[in-house]
């Protein structure tokens, strides 16, 4: 077992292949890939195109370079070694028959990278590394939402739910943390590392997993030990919000690369995948909300090839949901009961807005009174009848600033500039 910063995960390290078998993958796959590879780069050494594929030189992109000299698809351009491993050193090259069949690959896919490794030590490494024995403790969640206010009870409901690595339904009024707590919880896990591979292979078709957008690799020292076609990176944490589309929930076949891209449940494998301002998205709440029943109760997800081939893959996710909306507006008693946890994200107590105001005003260098808050709170909250929001102290801030600015004078937190701010930022329905 591994341990960091409070979050445990079982340890898994992919062992670098030592034959071809042991790839998991097919002679016909492998050659096409150094084919297309070969293809691009016009010539390359046997090193060059072994890092390239993401596998051994000598155990088994050799044994591949050596199958295609067979069958006369490629030749070797230059012999700068002699004999042995420093024949890696050889540049080898595609005969007009190779660069023949090369094409031919590429109709069928344009992926020429790291090789992929097959489903099944997918499935495998997923049940290693998923969130099962990922543990936060009190302190460490405390830790990680030291820059938040909100009640005690919200916080003790957090910790839990995180540790559940199933599902979270926050719920509240805009603008009072509910995003800020799943960023912060994401933060937490992030702590932690996994290993997810580049590709996935799945009855000849790939499936690219690693996103350099949404994974953070961590540097690591090179070793012929480990599998160079999976990468290390932070546990996932990835946000969507009203651009979620159902289609973006299941693979995406690039008809111009003829290969799939993995939805965004595959890529947050490990992690969290957050679904923020639920709701919101193009898509019908309970059409969204039907697609998860199955991976919610199973912890296993049905994906689709355009072939029509279904094939099951974990769903190891810890799934937020986000909304500033009514939940009985959104979603019935069914789906509710298969959430593991729904936690209200209220609106602040007067104690909880007077820190929240402190700790902006001195992050944002204005100078802070009791007397003004008192002011504040007083005229443009109690007499209009204005409940506070976590976010108000932040926006009234900035509006303070803006006007400072264009007066020309140093921001404070006088009344004519309270109430400058409140008149340009609160808006009457």
């Amino acid at each position: 077992m591994t341990k960091r910063a409070g979050i445990i995960s079982e340890a898994f390290t992919p062992a670098a292949p030592r034959s071809i078998e042991e790839t998991g993958l097919n002679m016909g796959m492998l050659s096409d890939s150094a084919l297309k590879i070969l293809y691009f780069e016009s010539y390359m050494t046997g090193r060059s195109l072994a890092d390239r594929m993401g596998l051994p030189f000598p155990a088994i992109v050799a044994n591949v370079l050596e199958f295609l000299k067979r069958e006369q698809l490629c030749e070797v351009r230059s012999a700068k070694g002699r004999g042995g491993f420093s024949e890696s050193t050889y540049e080898y090259v595609l005969t007009e028959r190779g660069r023949d069949m090369a094409r031919h690959a590429l109709e069928r896919c344009q992926y020429a990278g790291i090789a992929p490794v097959p489903l099944k030590d997918y499935i495998e490494s997923i049940h290693i590394q998923g969130l099962k024995d990922v543990i936060v403790h009190q302190r460490q969640l405390r830790q990680a939402l030291a820059h938040l206010v909100f009640s005690e009870e919200t916080f003790e409901q957090i910790g839990p739910a995180v540790n559940s690595g199933r599902s979270i339904f926050l719920f509240g009024f805009p603008g009072n943390g509910k995003t800020s707590i799943a960023e912060a919880i994401g933060t937490l896990l992030m702590e932690g590392d996994m290993y997810i591979p580049y590709a996935i292979e799945v009855e000849g078709q790939l499936i690219k997993v690693f996103d350099d957008v949404n994974h953070v690799v961590l540097e690591e020292e090179s070793s012929y030990k480990i599998d160079s076609r999976w990468v290390k990176i932070k546990r996932p944490f990835i946000i969507v919000g009203g651009e979620l589309t159902m289609e973006s929930l299941d693979l995406v076949y690039n008809n111009d690369y003829k290969y799939y891209e993995a939805p965004f449940q595959i890529k947050a494998n490990g992690g969290i995948f957050l679904i923020d301002d639920f709701g919101r998205q193009q898509v019908r709440p309970t059409d969204l909300l039907n697609r998860w029943i199955v991976p919610l109760e199973k912890r296993i997800d049905f994906l689709t090839l355009h072939t029509g081939r279904k094939f099951e893959v974990p769903f190891e996710v810890l799934i937020v949901f986000s909304t500033n909306l009514e939940p009985r507006d959104l979603v019935d008693e069914a789906f509710l009961r298969r959430i593991r946890h729904k936690i209200e994200v209220g609106n602040p107590s007067w104690e909880e807005y007077a820190e929240i105001f402190k700790r902006v005003s001195q992050a944002k260098k204005v100078p802070f009174t009791e007397s003004s808050l008192a002011y504040l709170i007083r005229e443009h909250y109690i007499k209009p009848q204005r409940p506070p929001r976590a976010c108000h102290a932040r926006d009234l801030l900035d509006q303070v600033i803006d006007i400072s600015r264009y007066l020309n004078v140093p921001p404070t937190l006088s009344k004519g500039l309270i109430d400058r701010a409140a008149e340009s930022y609160f808006v009457e329905f």
